[in-house]
């Protein structure tokens, strides 16, 4: 079993950044790519991006050239780098390893204008 903890989300005002962590309880990295997502009150569940295990990363529309993916083997975290942020991004944000029933709790992120 893997647990996933979501940190970082908060309060900050629209065009301000914001870092989001996963952090995994043991390293899992080599196997699963790991994706992040969000959801809005109403709204589906959105991929936002992923970074694979050979670390090559993709994004949706959405978040291309705004956000970013990293990890850090080492701490068995990833990371969402998120600038330019937007009122529209406010959402709770989850990390999952892709193609396993693993999710982390969420955290909320709110974007003030």
């Amino acid at each position: 079993q893997v647990q996933l903890v979501e940190s970082g989300g908060g309060l900050v005002q629209a065009g301000g950044s914001q870092r989001l962590s996963c952090a995994a309880s043991r390293n899992i990295f080599s196997d699963y790519a790991m994706g992040w997502y969000r959801q809005s009150p109403g709204q589906q569940r959105e991929w936002l991006g992923l970074i694979t295990t050979t670390n090559t990363t993709a994004y949706s529309d959405s978040t291309k050239g705004r956000f970013t993916i990293s990890r850090d083997n080492a701490k068995n975290t990833v990371y969402l780098q998120m600038n330019s942020l937007k009122p529209e991004d406010t959402a709770v944000y989850y990390c999952h390893a892709i193609k396993s029933n693993y999710w982390g709790q969420g955290t909320q992120v709110t974007v003030s204008s």
